[in-house]
């Protein structure tokens, strides 16, 4: 009882404690709707004085434009449009204080100068807060901002701060700071060599502005000249490694698209036209779950792509195969007529789709676990590529058991290498290519999901990627998975090399012709597949 008791003092002395704080803030807030924007400017310097973070959320409305004074009793409160009226918030407490019509308000008008005044007064005020991650994005702030006159309370902020990472951005931000403003040529240059050692495009401008002032000292200008072609050079190799990644992501995507290809042409030798279309159609298989879990089951959206997945490779699958007994056995050795089957199918799988689901891109989400992106150095990485690069290799990996391990992969690898002796030895050939086919065609179904999340879900879906599949498989070797592999994971990279010195479209001719000239020198590719009917 006598803890309760305890207990429920505490807390009233804390309200106390904070409800004195708010008293004694609330005037200082209500005077930023008061005079011009020097008055403002001014003001917004007297609150970035008290060094309490409570009055944050008043700059930041007012830097957003949001900040208003209520014509009733002079007071400043947040603005937010609802309907046609302002949902009113008290900018120190948080409390709701109702909806307005706009002309019971005065809206606290602002410029870029104050904005730039608010910005670095926010970030001395947030320098203080308790989240390391606050007290990081305050640190950056100040260092785009280099206001001089936040310099003492981030000197005071560094002083105190333990996290080895936030510490070393607010020291970036003090010698950007200090670059501003008159310090001695020194400090001035131990702060060039400190931001040239951090590095980053932010660095850039920062040592930009410092090398190309003719006023400041000859010394400096150099120091900072030396500093620009240091991060230059940084950023350079930090360009090319993100090349490289994109290079590998594209090449992800080109091998889930030709994965499947490979596989039948290996087999088969047919040139399937239709494989563009099994990625669509996968793709049309997410959108048609992710409608069903948001009408139904809105809880299970995070696990929208794992229940597609099986649903895709099963649609898929079974579409391949019916398209192996209805239409490509009967073409077998006649590649030019399975080449226009395979065509018109496309065409008119296509048009059954924009029948069926209309011509306009369809919605399909990004889970919260595929959402966002995050930093590596220079490099931004974002979770879908990742995850889709990740699901790439677990295809490759799954695929390679199936086909090494399984009596179905003896089968299939026997068929491909000598068909009339596989057939002589017992195996039924023209199933093998039927389970084949829908093997491939489940596998670019699958694609489609993975595409789903990062291109736009449209009945032209697979055109996109259908060329690209055929040039992986021949340039990779047909039939020939650890081909497909390296080919698509090289064409994805030097495609990127390429685009930006020649263009997208320029940079794909010019991968198109080295193509040529390869196939010229290996007809069969990186990888031939070796075997007797295969030699022959």
């Amino acid at each position: 009882m006598i803890c309760l008791l305890m207990l429920v003092m505490s807390v009233a002395v804390q309200q106390h404690a904070l409800a004195q704080d708010t008293d004694a803030l609330r005037p200082l807030v209500n005077k930023l709707g008061e005079g011009g924007f020097k008055e403002t400017e001014a003001q917004v310097g007297a609150l970035a004085a008290t060094g309490d973070p409570a009055v944050a959320p008043a700059l930041e409305a007012l830097s957003s434009g949001d900040l208003y004074v209520r014509k009733s009793d002079a007071m400043a409160v947040i603005g937010v449009k609802a309907g046609s009226g302002l949902a009113l918030t008290d900018p120190l407490t948080g409390e709701a204080l109702g909806t307005v019509t706009t002309g019971e308000v005065t809206k606290i008008k602002v410029n870029n100068g104050l904005r730039r005044s608010i910005r670095a007064a926010v970030g001395s005020l947030t320098l203080g807060s308790s989240d390391a991650a606050v007290r990081l994005a305050a640190a950056n702030s100040m260092f785009r901002s280099r206001d001089v006159e936040t310099l003492p309370q981030l000197e005071a902020a560094i002083a105190r701060e333990t996290d080895a990472g936030v510490k070393t951005a607010m020291e970036r931000a003090r010698a950007a700071t200090v670059l501003a403003g008159d310090a001695p040529e020194a400090d001035k240059l131990a702060a060039v060599d400190l931001i040239a050692s951090a590095g980053g495009r932010d660095a850039l401008s920062v040592l930009t502005s410092i090398a190309s002032d003719a006023k400041a000292p000859q010394a400096l200008r150099d120091a900072a000249q030396t500093g620009l072609t240091r991060i230059e050079k940084s950023l350079a190799l930090w360009d090319g490694a993100q090349n490289i990644w994109y290079g590998l992501s594209l090449g992800s995507v080109l091998l889930l698209a030709a994965i499947g290809l490979a596989i039948t042409f290996g087999v088969m030798g047919v040139i399937n036209m239709a494989h563009g279309e099994m990625v669509m159609i996968g793709a049309y298989v997410t959108f048609m779950v992710q409608e069903v879990i948001r009408t139904s089951f809105p809880g299970l959206f995070g696990a929208s792509l794992f229940i597609a997945l099986p649903l895709a490779f099963l649609v898929t699958g079974l579409i391949g195969m019916a398209i192996e007994r209805g239409i490509i056995r009967f073409l077998y050795g006649r590649p030019l007529e399975t080449l226009l089957a395979t065509w018109g199918l496309s065409l008119m799988l296509q048009q059954a789709v924009r029948s069926i689901f209309g011509p306009t891109n369809r919605e399909v989400g990004n889970p919260d676990w595929m959402s966002g992106a995050f930093q590596l150095g220079e490099m931004t990485i974002t979770y879908n590529r990742l995850w889709i690069v990740v699901f790439a290799m677990l295809v490759f990996a799954g695929l390679m058991l199936v086909l090494k391990k399984t009596p179905f992969g003896l089968y299939t690898r026997a068929v491909t290498q000598n068909r009339r002796m596989a057939a002589s030895m017992g195996i039924r050939t023209p199933w093998i290519d039927a389970l084949t086919f829908g093997l491939g065609s489940g596998i670019a179904g699958i694609a489609g999901v993975a595409l789903s999340q990062i291109d736009n879900v449209s009945p032209n879906l697979g055109q996109g990627y259908i060329i690209d599949s055929f040039m992986v498989v021949v340039f990779g070797g047909v039939g020939n998975l650890w081909g497909t592999l390296v080919g698509a994971l090289t064409l994805g990279v030097v495609n990127k090399f390429l685009e930006p010195y020649a263009g997208a479209v320029l940079g794909k001719i010019l991968v198109l012709v080295f193509i040529i000239l390869f196939i010229q020198k290996r007809p069969r590719g990186l990888f031939a597949l070796k075997g007797r009917a295969v030699d022959a």
